[in-house]
């Protein structure tokens, strides 16, 4: 892929250099590739002008483009499409796992330890050592650090090192010492990760503890991995108990301050009354949604069920919403005109959102309830009657197809916690689009990597062959699906007028995959006009990303400059 820069006409001259800002005359050609678009499904070329998409066509049709073209891109045979939207992230984290400690690849309990020391002796300056992704399920000796164990790595200093879910943390006793109180909050256990409550306590002492450059060099890394992976918009899912009013207030005037990723922040905390409101809006939150939990994980065993989990005979998880409280804050938020949403993963968690939600509609009306896209994120263990209530509700699930190829399986950890049986009806994707659920999909970052196609790929290739989707629905799902999810129709899809938020891949041959060949034959057919997507298969060389471009300005240049 080269890119030309014809000179540049009199009047236009300013407009030949790139702006960082944009400008709405500027004009780019991309020609030569293979552009995926619903306006023409054999597009070949495609123009921008500004912010916008102004055309997409065939490569005889681009000549006419070419002379008052300010850019001429030859993509060389590669693949355009709509940038990828994240529909759940939490980015300070996520860069913290980029730039420090990760323990998501640590192979046992030995090995985490010995990282944990290395860590701590390269950062001797560092108040806070902060680490992620522990994963004790899949170690020889089957549990978490000590606490005493912990105190020795970190040489006696704050360690807050949360498990893969994000959803409890070991800690040594340096951190605890800085949270006074935390021994009488509920999670809290004298030598075992903190849950809940006591959990919440020491992530806010461990945030505030991180300097605002330590803070500022995690965010700026965890964009610049989304930017380099294709995904040009991501919704960040903060609130008190996550990351804090500080951690979020500096994420999105980082984001302000960068042509890109687009940064849709969501602040999770009960809206009781238009005040509420009033203070989600003037944190700069598109919604008072993302992360208000409803209930924990399955990992963690905090996730709220109707039934005991198989290896924790008689305990059902936590439950932090009941019914008439989901139904008090969606009530609130609707009256405001503010979007709503709840984290919920156990069936009596996603009930309890259903029922709730209802309520809600009950007393303000169901169509402003519709109106508004109401969010769950993850969405996790469904019936068929919560299934519906989505329908019902016009409830968008926010949902991390990563999660099933992490844990998915007759022996990954969804068995291990709950039996194979009630693992094999988790995440029933196909479910949902059947039932007319719009779906957005994202990663939950760091619990799983920022690697869209990969996510892709994990919906249409389920654990469970009956909860598979096309790779079109997914990758719909995680472009224009983030969009929707926000209320915009308009975008996350290369039609002329569209935002043009765009990424250019290196990708092989491409093909209509479906997730069984009775399903959708039609669109196999290469006289239905049906866009190719890149070959997904388990084991297929995924595409590369060699740029991506939001609003028109390159946020990632890749290799091709």
């Amino acid at each position: 892929m080269t890119a030309d820069r014809p000179a540049a006409r009199p009047a236009e001259a300013a407009n030949s250099v790139p702006s960082r800002a944009g400008s709405a005359r500027r004009t780019v050609l991309l020609r030569g590739g293979t552009v995926h678009s619903p306006a023409d499904p054999f597009a070949t070329a495609m123009v921008v002008e500004g912010d916008r998409v102004a055309w997409v066509g065939s490569e005889g049709a681009a000549d006419g483009f070419a002379g008052a073209a300010d850019e001429i891109v030859h993509l060389e045979g590669a693949l355009v499409t709509p940038a990828f939207t994240d529909a759940h992230v939490h980015l300070t984290a996520t860069g913290l796992a980029l730039t420090g400690l990760d323990l998501s690849g640590a192979t046992g309990l030995a090995d985490a330890l010995a990282r944990i020391r290395a860590y701590a002796a390269e950062r001797p300056a560092d108040r806070v050592l902060i680490g992620q992704g522990y994963d004790e399920t899949g170690w020889p000796e089957g549990r978490p650090p000590a606490r005493a164990e912990l105190d020795e790595a970190a040489g006696g200093r704050p360690l807050y090192l949360t498990r893969v879910d994000v959803h409890s943390a070991a800690v040594s006793t340096a951190l605890l010492d800085l949270v006074p109180g935390v021994a009488g909050r509920d999670g809290y256990a004298a030598d075992a990760p903190l849950t809940r409550d006591a959990h919440h306590a020491v992530r806010r002492a461990a945030y505030a503890a991180m300097s605002p450059a330590q803070r500022a060099a995690a965010q700026g890394a965890a964009l610049d991995r989304a930017a380099a992976v294709g995904i040009g918009s991501v919704h960040e899912c903060a609130g008190p108990d996550i990351s804090g009013e500080d951690d979020f207030a500096a994420l999105l005037a980082l984001a302000a301050e960068r042509p890109g990723p687009r940064v849709t922040g969501y602040w999770g905390e009960a809206v009781t009354g238009p005040a509420d409101a009033r203070r989600v809006r003037e944190l700069g939150a598109f919604g008072a949604a993302g992360d208000f939990c409803a209930d924990g994980s399955l990992g963690s065993r905090t996730a709220h069920l109707t039934q005991p989990y198989a290896d924790r005979p008689g305990h059902r998880g936590n439950g932090y919403l009941d019914a008439a409280a989901v139904a008090a804050h969606v009530a609130a938020c609707t009256e405001a005109g503010l979007q709503a949403g709840f984290h919920a993963i156990g069936d009596a968690a996603v009930a309890a959102v259903v029922a709730g939600v209802r309520a809600a509609a009950e007393r303000v009306g169901l169509d402003r309830v519709r109106a508004l896209r109401h969010r769950v994120e993850h969405a996790e263990m469904l019936t068929a009657e919560t299934v519906a209530g989505f329908a019902e509700l016009a409830l968008t699930a926010s949902v991390q197809p990563a999660f099933d190829a992490a844990w998915g399986g007759e022996e990954g950890m969804y068995a291990r916690r709950l039996g194979a049986e009630r693992a094999r009806a988790l995440n029933p994707y196909a479910a949902l689009l059947r039932a007319g659920v719009p779906l957005a999909l994202g990663s939950d970052a760091p619990v799983t990597p920022l690697d869209p196609w990969r996510t892709v790929q994990a919906a249409a290739f389920h654990r469970t062959p009956e909860h598979r989707i096309s790779a079109r629905a997914a990758f719909t799902a995680h472009t224009r699906g983030g969009w929707r999810a926000v209320g915009r129709d308009d975008a996350g899809v290369l039609v002329p007028g569209a935002p043009a938020d765009y990424a250019v891949w290196a990708a092989g041959d491409l093909v209509v995959q479906v997730p069984d060949e009775r399903v959708a034959n039609w669109s196999t057919d290469p006289r239905s006009g049906t866009p190719g997507l890149p070959d997904l298969t388990p084991g297929a060389e995924l595409p590369v990303c060699l740029r991506t471009v939001v609003a028109g300005n390159t946020v990632h240049p890749g290799p091709i400059g």
